[in-house]
Order: structure tokens, then sequence, then C-alpha cells
């Protein structure tokens, strides 16, 4: 039984690496894009239903995934106080959202320290 979102994430992650499966493999079975569901993954969306089952069957999780991974999160959970000026407070907002699902993003596809050696452009649409 799981006794809040950040208990399934944990366990969520923690079946991805043991069963050895990709976001973008995760991403084709929930049905949106790998940015979205790796984002959704570790928290900061709510997923429909159909998503939330088909995870669940592909990564073996108890069926009381369900209410938690469909459940409105709160979104931003990045350690620190938020910039107060709006403009700035929308890119912080972006960042702490979509930054740790872009890091294990880029993580997979180009190594832990790819983003340490190398230049790279990422696109996002909504």
């Amino acid at each position: 039984m799981y006794a809040s979102r950040a208990d399934v994430t944990r366990a969520l992650v923690t079946a991805r690496v043991e069963k050895d499966v990709s976001w973008a493999k995760i991403a084709a079975v929930v049905g949106r894009s790998k940015e979205w569901t790796t984002a959704a993954c570790l928290g900061q969306m709510a997923f429909e239903p159909h998503e939330a089952q088909a995870l669940i069957a592909l990564l073996g999780l108890q069926a009381g995934a369900q209410p938690w991974l469909c459940s409105i999160p709160s979104k931003g959970t990045l350690e620190g106080g938020a910039p107060s000026d709006p403009l700035i407070y929308r890119w912080y907002e972006i960042v702490s959202v979509y930054g740790p699902a872009i890091k294990e993003l880029i993580h997979e596809e180009f190594g832990g320290r790819y983003y340490e050696r190398h230049r790279f452009s990422y696109a996002y649409r909504a």
C-alpha cells in the first residue's frame, strides 16, 4: 500500500531501474511524449486513469498506485525559495517542473556527464 504520491514515485523509479525500462518505453506505453511522461512519473503531472493502468501493468506496481498517479500534483518541487519577479518566476516554474525530467532524459540518452562536456539544445512544445 502507498501512503503518498512520493511513495508511488519511489516505487515507480525503483521498478523502472530494476526492470531496465527506458523513459521512452514508458512514454510509448502511456501514449504521451517522453518529456511529459517522465515529468509525470517524477510526480509533476497527473495521469489519466487508462494511462496510470498501463504504467502500473508495465512496471508491476500495486493497483493502489492508480489514485496517486491520477491525483493533481503539487508542481515545482525544487528546493529553495521562489523568485518574486513574475517573469523570472515563470522560468523558475518551468525548471522546477520539467528540470528533473529533462535531467533524467539527458542521462538516459547521452550519459550522466554529457552536459558537462557538450552543448546541447532542447525543444519543448506544449
